[in-house]
């Protein structure tokens, strides 16, 4: 509670001191946050990248700048070089799973040694994703994981870091990068994350084409994964899949024809 007060004056403070009316960016640096926790008599966090971290995908922002956005929008921080940031208005389309969505049951195809082993939310996910190969079943590909916490310097953004990267070809020989942000727990998917996926892939991959996903748990057996695209003004959702693991026996024949006429 300590950290997430401090953290809270921090960012506040921050966003206040360079904010003007009418702005749709607000500009700040790393630095900043120590300078900042010091005016305020705050002892200095040991990371400070955590503090952007928090509000980037975990927490969110202090009322008083939530306040400032218009009608529609909402404020997001994006990297802008090395060191340095910026707050910046999107649409307010938070990237959530539609209740309405069926599940559809995949039999558990995850290591009974490896299900029992798994340490954490994100990296269970992302091995049930490998495991049970949902990412070939979700965009009809053939994929290939190709690196873990894939971290590395983009233009204009800085450095960026994806949670894995997979590679994939069609029946055409068309190839693909797949970048995969996995969210479980409380952290949430954000748009900037996607921003910086397709930054990636365009810095790294110039020659694949790019098909961002991002992953979350809304159970411990059922997955959401979603595929955004880039529109002409801002990215979007342009597959949404909820996904089951079950035990085969768990899939009758009445779900088999209903999948049938799908």
């Amino acid at each position: 509670m300590a950290n997430k007060n401090a953290y809270t004056s921090i960012i506040e403070k921050i966003f206040l001191s360079h904010y003007s009316v009418n702005k749709d960016y607000v500009e700040f640096e790393r630095s900043d946050l120590e300078k900042v926790a010091i005016e305020l008599n705050i002892d200095v966090p040991r990371n400070l990248g955590d503090i952007i971290y928090s509000f980037r995908f975990r927490t969110d922002f202090p009322e008083k700048i939530i306040e400032k956005a218009p009608e529609g929008k909402m404020w997001v921080i994006r990297l802008a070089g090395r060191g340095k940031y910026k707050f910046a208005l999107v649409p307010d389309k938070p990237i959530e799973p539609n209740p309405n969505m069926i599940s559809i049951k995949i039999p558990d195809a995850t290591p009974g040694i490896v299900a029992k082993y798994l340490l954490n939310d994100e990296q269970a996910l992302l091995a049930k994703v490998r495991y049970n190969r949902l990412i070939d079943v979700f965009l009809a590909i053939t994929c290939y994981s190709l690196q873990n916490h894939l971290r590395t310097t983009v233009p204009e953004m800085g450095q960026v870091e994806t949670d894995e990267i997979y590679v994939g070809l069609d029946k055409k020989g068309k190839h693909y990068v797949v970048p995969i942000q996995a969210k479980g727990g409380t952290d949430k998917i954000s748009i900037v994350q996607i921003e910086q996926d397709f930054g990636l892939c365009k810095h790294k991959f110039p020659l694949l084409i790019c098909r961002p996903v991002a992953a979350q748990f809304t159970s411990e057996d059922e997955i959401v994964l979603y595929e955004f695209g880039e529109g002409d003004e801002e990215l979007g959702i342009l597959t949404e899949k909820h996904y089951k693991l079950v035990s085969p026996d768990e899939i009758s024949d009445a779900d088999l024809k209903d999948y049938k006429k799908r």
